[in-house]
């Protein structure tokens, strides 16, 4: 079909969607192709451009003072045909143009909108590239177009597969599918889909691909009863298929015959709108389907236009006119051409007939897609030849700064210009071409709906487009889309379920990593999300949960004054207190009696307060350690035991001392055991112990510690000892005034006295040295509360062994023997020898 104009635009489109080829002759006759299956869709894509020519030549906004001409080629759904149809457009017919004798003129066409098909506009595009004939596709996908090195002229409508991939991938992660099955058909488009969609889904770590097959180009039953097979067999639900719908059809069909259902069919834009597969025996299957679909749009005015097509319309010959006449015959089921249509009792075409009579979607301008892509392919083409001849002469972009005009405009210069188009179509889309020739990318995503009449609607659900700052952004109506499933909700299609918080994903050796197994945390880590890859460390004083999905503060521990144990200690602490202070108050009110005046009385009140330094220096083992607390423990502890050891020490020392004066010769002993010395004595004593636990403060002092080695979900308050040294030699020199004191206490024992005390002091030494001794070892295995607790129980014992053995056969003759409480009595005088 071709329209004059002062400049041609040539478009390439399927009018006949197949064609049949003559078999070779070795004959010099011209074989040409027959072109069948008349496409009323491609048709009014093809009257698409022309109504977009004549609305721009009734533009004066618009390419003012010229008119545009069209030159509209079928490529009857072959490569050859849309090939030797893009060489005739670009070289021209000889009885079609006139060369002037210069040899000058503009060529036949300025540019090209088509072809649809991708691997026709690869090998139309890789010849007329040279040459830099721009041309607009409308429906070519393959990202492979993109290639500004191979395609240096090509621009599209569309957006390209690269694009349609990401969009497909951003439905996938919307519904959470990432076990998916891909099919794609076997030619340039299919191929670099597959490529590109491996790609871009490892790349975005959303999901992985149970399997991809190829489709083959003709219905091969072995391939399509293997590939139907897989898909049963697979556990992905979600299949995508990158094809075009006669391979759609085929796969179907094998679909059918094998009675699969349960699959959640993904469509790309080939097939979006495919009414050959909207049928009743196929929609069983195909219902619930989400496609990819070019941007809808509106032309106004295009139905009025289609409405006044007659096939008596061009005048410019029977070729001219003969696209018109097959789609009247088509349309009304009629011939122009009586010879045998009427024999077989068909109608004759009037060229009256009225469009509207007939039900076709041909009139049916509410779902335009590729028509306006058309529309704004020719309008791109009009945009950059109207700047071109805006040129100003002296500021032009060529050579010497000049300008083109109608009569020296070559196409070349229209590809300069084209990467610059910027307009907004009426329905407010922005059309512009980025560095690569492609447009700005948007997609609806459609829904298949099977309606109780058996009609079939393809709903819009909603849409994706790329957005400068956030990418590939979507839109969805979830509410609105049909789920071809009993539970109508989406499908689940993974491998391996996700793992929930408190697991981690361990990939499965050689298997695609969306199949994992979950692996619960280990102790002491957790993972807080879905899917997690790693489980984390928690920080020192925190544990994981029951659950390992998060830190908990770990449970303290330490000797407390609110458990079973510390309470008791704590009583018994404050019970021995009470019963030094009774003891004491006893002495005090008995003082001038002469078992408490014996063997010094200072010593024996001395020794009584030490004693309740004792029982109260264990309280500070128990409770939350504190710096202050730590230091003291063991400095009160060392110093009032040694106090105490070295009150008993003296007091033996003064009962060997009586004893030897009494004998004769021996007076001279007891000047060095006055009171002076006893206390001095006492004090040195003291003070060399107060001289250790200072240097051991000074040099290391105890401080307090969080153990985390006892248990690894517990923090152990403990208190280390800061110079293990420091307190050897602090319970050493204890031990050593104890021994001392039991050695001498034991060499006194059997000296004649009613009362003598070293044997009190020895039974009471050799409690304490027992005590001491079986300390070591049970502290040293005792862990965190438990150490402390084992030398609060050896204090509270030895202070309890001194205290009974020492002044509890005193207490006994002072308040229930007072007959025995006399010098006569103690000295032994009282009682007639036998």
């Amino acid at each position: 079909m071709h329209k004059p104009g002062d400049v041609v635009l040539g478009g390439l489109f399927e009018v006949h969607y197949t064609s049949v080829f003559p078999e070779q002759t070795f004959t010099m006759e011209p074989q040409q192709a027959s072109c069948q299956g008349f496409d009323t869709l491609g048709f009014r894509q093809a009257m698409s451009m022309a109504f977009a020519i004549n609305e721009i030549n009734n533009n004066s906004n618009l390419l003012p003072n010229v008119t545009l001409g069209y030159s509209l080629y079928d490529n009857c759904g072959a490569l050859v045909i849309g090939f030797s149809g893009a060489l005739s457009l670009a070289s021209g017919r000889e009885e079609q143009f006139l060369l002037q004798q210069n040899c000058l003129g503009s060529p036949p066409v300025l540019g090209i909108v088509g072809d649809s098909f991708s691997t026709s506009s690869i090998a139309i595009s890789s010849v007329l590239g040279l040459y830099k004939m721009p041309i607009v596709s409308y429906f070519s996908t393959c990202s492979c177009l993109s290639d500004r090195k191979r395609f240096p002229s090509f621009f599209r409508t569309i957006p390209s597969d690269a694009f349609q991939v990401r969009a497909m991938i951003q439905i996938l992660k919307h519904f959470g599918w990432t076990w998916v099955g891909l099919l794609v058909s076997d030619d340039d488009y299919g191929f670099h889909v597959a490529q590109s969609f491996q790609s871009d889904l490892a790349d975005s770590g959303e999901g992985c691909l149970a399997y991809l097959e190829v489709l083959p180009r003709d219905s091969e039953p072995v391939k399509l009863r293997r590939i139907v097979d897989m898909m049963k067999k697979s556990t992905a639900r979600v299949v995508m298929v990158f094809a075009h719908e006669g391979h759609t059809i085929n796969l179907m069909e094998e679909v059918v015959r094998q009675n699969v259902t349960g699959q959640q069919w993904i469509a790309s834009e080939a097939w979006t709108a495919a009414a050959l597969l909207q049928t009743p025996r196929l929609m069983p299957y195909l219902s619930g389907t989400l496609s990819i679909a070019v941007r809808r749009g509106e032309i106004p005015g295009f139905r009025e236009f289609l409405l006044q097509i007659r096939p008596d319309q061009n005048h410019s010959g029977s070729y001219g006119n003969s696209m018109v006449r097959h789609f009247w015959e088509y349309m009304f089921q009629c011939k122009f051409d009586p010879s045998s249509w009427l024999e077989a009792g068909g109608a004759l075409c009037t060229g009256q007939e009225d469009i509207e009579s007939v039900e076709s979607e041909f009139l049916d301008v509410s779902n335009l897609r590729p028509e306006y892509n058309i529309y704004k392919a020719v309008y791109a083409l009009a945009h950059a030849l109207d700047d071109i001849l805006q040129c100003k002469p002296g500021r032009g972009p060529f050579s010497g700064h000049s300008c083109s005009t109608v009569q020296t405009l070559e196409p070349w210069q229209l590809v300069n210009y084209l990467q610059q188009v910027n307009f907004t179509t009426p329905f407010g889309d922005q059309v512009s071409f980025d560095e690569n020739g492609d447009a700005l990318p948007i997609y609806d995503i459609m829904n298949w709906l099977w309606l109780p009449d058996g009609r079939t609607k393809v709903q819009n659900v909603g849409e994706v487009q790329r957005s400068a700052s956030k990418g590939e952004e979507l839109t969805i109506d979830e509410d609105k889309i049909f789920w071809n499933f009993e539970s109508n909700k989406p499908p689940r299609s993974v491998c391996s379920e996700s793992c929930p918080p408190g697991t981690r994903i361990a990939r499965k050796k050689g298997e695609p990593v969306c199949c994992f197994d979950c692996i619960p945390c280990s102790e002491g880590k957790i993972s807080n999300k879905t899917d997690s890859m790693e489980c984390t460390s928690c920080p020192e004083d925190f544990w994981s949960s029951l659950r390992r999905d998060e830190c908990i503060s770990k449970k303290t521990e330490f000797l407390s004054y609110h458990e079973p144990l510390g309470i008791c200690l704590t009583t018994t602490s404050l019970l021995g207190t009470c019963v030094c202070a009774v003891v004491l108050g006893i002495f005090t009110y008995h003082l001038h009696t002469p078992i408490v005046r014996a063997n010094n009385s200072e010593l024996s009140f001395l020794l009584l307060v030490s004693l309740k330094l004792c029982f109260l220096c264990s309280l500070l083992f128990i409770g939350r350690p504190r710096l202050w607390t730590c230091q003291l423990r063991h400095a009160a502890f060392g110093i009032s035991f040694v106090l105490c050891v070295s009150c008993i020490l003296v007091k033996t020392m003064v009962v060997l001392a009586v004893f030897k004066a009494s004998k004769p010769g021996g007076g001279d002993s007891l000047k060095w055991f006055g009171a002076m010395q006893q206390r001095g004595t006492v004090i040195v004593l003291t003070s060399i112990q107060a001289a250790i636990c200072t240097a051991w403060l000074v040099s290391a002092s105890p401080a307090p510690h969080k153990n985390t080695q006892y248990h690894n979900d517990k923090i152990v308050y403990e208190c280390v000892v800061g110079s293990t040294v420091g307190f050897a030699v602090l319970l050493g020199y204890i031990g050593l005034l104890a021994i001392l004191s039991f050695l001498l206490a034991f060499l006194a024992r059997n000296l004649p006295d009613n009362f003598n005390e070293a044997k009190l002091i020895t039974f009471s030494m050799l409690i304490f040295c027992a005590v001491w001794v079986a300390f070591v070892p049970a502290y040293v295995n005792s862990p965190g509360k438990y150490a402390d607790a084992v030398e609060v129980f050896a204090i509270l014992a030895s202070s309890f062994g001194l205290l009974v053995a020492l002044f509890g056969p005193k207490c006994f003759i002072i308040l229930f023997r007072p007959e025995m409480n006399t010098k006569k009595a103690i000295m032994g005088r009282g009682t007639t020898n036998s």
